[in-house]
């Protein structure tokens, strides 16, 4: 297996193109720049991570050549809304492009508006054969997609803006973090439209970030949760910033893998079995959103055992954030184990993955609803 891997990315190096080289250029620099600007606001760790993410985006940008132009506008939008600000927070509600599109709350909105009208197109599309509908919905899609990580990206801005001790990366509560589900999710839709060439699927999957966005929206308006609160103290170690990143690219793994079964169930049924992708591209396309996600998810799993030995002084403690991270872990441990050993296929691996996302939604939010312990910090 290494073999094969050391080969193919000898071929990907040998097949590169100047715009190719140039792209991962242009990373490099803006690496250069923030690090020059912003590094009195950044520590080791965030240095690090901002180098380390220039071949990780460059090999992305490589394989999957339309995420260089969101890269590029998310770059863009976010440094242009910092411009704006010049250094001062009241003039989020004062400058227009700031108030009403670029803060990191405006953005936000927008990403929610275009996510709900993408969901539309998308079912639109599938419903009356429209391509152009889902064409629309994949657009928009898109748009909702790079205004969300603007929103982020704003947002980091922005908590420094409010004090130097207050600043932290978006990802500590679970306002920030449903944001970033949606995203991740939407994002790994995208790669898989592209890369199965279909966008039959995007009805379903966008259903699931719908879901996530109405959330979102009660949260906000209900809660105030959109304020910049400072970090609690259990949360202010580096180890978050890969944590909760990690462990959410394994939730959108396993979210877009449970509505990648139920189409699978819908087209065996033969509704939509005509506008469908074949069963086995929705069984492969299951198989590997399914373990992306655990191979994330584990990461995630390892790092906050890590995370809480400086925390909490102990690797494991049963606290039940952990203890259902661990079920989330065993559920689809189990689903690949049956998979790769004894063949697993069809229904019943369609409605695990159906029933998977119940527990992961569980593990995810109903802990945080129903149940106290060491990770109380995140409750409604």
């Amino acid at each position: 297996m290494e073999y094969v891997s050391a080969v193919a990315d000898r071929s990907l190096l040998k097949n590169l193109s100047p715009v190719d080289w140039l792209y991962a250029l242009a990373l490099g620099a803006g690496a250069v720049f923030a690090l020059m600007r912003y590094s009195p606001y950044m520590d080791y760790y965030e240095e690090a991570i901002l180098v380390l993410s220039v071949p990780s985006a460059a090999w992305l940008g490589w394989h999957w050549k339309s995420v260089r132009w969101m890269l590029a506008l998310v770059a863009t939008l976010a440094l242009f809304a910092i411009g704006l600000y010049a250094g001062d927070p009241a003039r989020g509600g004062s400058v227009f492009l700031l108030k009403y599109v670029l803060s990191s709350q405006s953005a936000i909105l927008w990403m929610c508006t275009l996510f709900f009208l993408s969901t539309l197109f998308f079912w639109g599309g599938l419903l009356f054969r429209s391509e152009l509908g889902a064409g629309l919905g994949s657009t928009l899609c898109w748009s909702a997609t790079i205004l969300g990580f603007t929103g982020l990206m704003v947002r980091w801005y922005e908590s420094y803006l409010i004090g130097a001790d207050i600043g932290h990366i978006p990802v500590s509560n679970l306002y920030e973090v449903f944001v970033l589900f949606s995203l991740i999710t939407a994002l790994l839709y995208l790669y898989y439209e592209s890369h199965y060439a279909t966008r039959a699927l995007g009805p379903f999957v966008l259903l699931v970030i719908s879901a996530a966005i109405g959330f979102l929206l009660w949260y906000t308006f209900a809660r105030q949760a959109d304020e910049i609160q400072p970090l609690v103290p259990a949360l202010q170690s580096w180890w978050m910033k890969i944590h909760v990143p990690a462990n959410f690219i394994g939730y959108g793994g396993f979210a877009l893998a449970s509505m990648v079964g139920v189409s699978y169930l819908l087209k065996e049924r033969g509704v939509f079995a005509d506008r469908l992708p074949s069963l086995e591209l929705l069984d492969d396309l299951m198989y590997k959103a399914i373990a992306l996600g655990f191979l994330f998810f584990t990461i995630a799993t390892i790092l906050g055992a890590l995370w809480a030995v400086d925390a909490w002084g102990g690797y494991w403690s049963w606290d039940p954030k952990e203890t259902w991270a661990l079920i989330v872990w065993l559920n689809y441990a189990a689903w690949l184990h049956l998979r790769l050993v004894k063949g697993l296929r069809s229904r019943i691996a369609a409605w695990w993955a159906v029933a998977g996302l119940v527990v992961t939604t569980f593990a995810f939010l109903g802990v945080n609803i129903f149940l106290s312990g060491l990770h109380s910090y995140g409750e409604l």
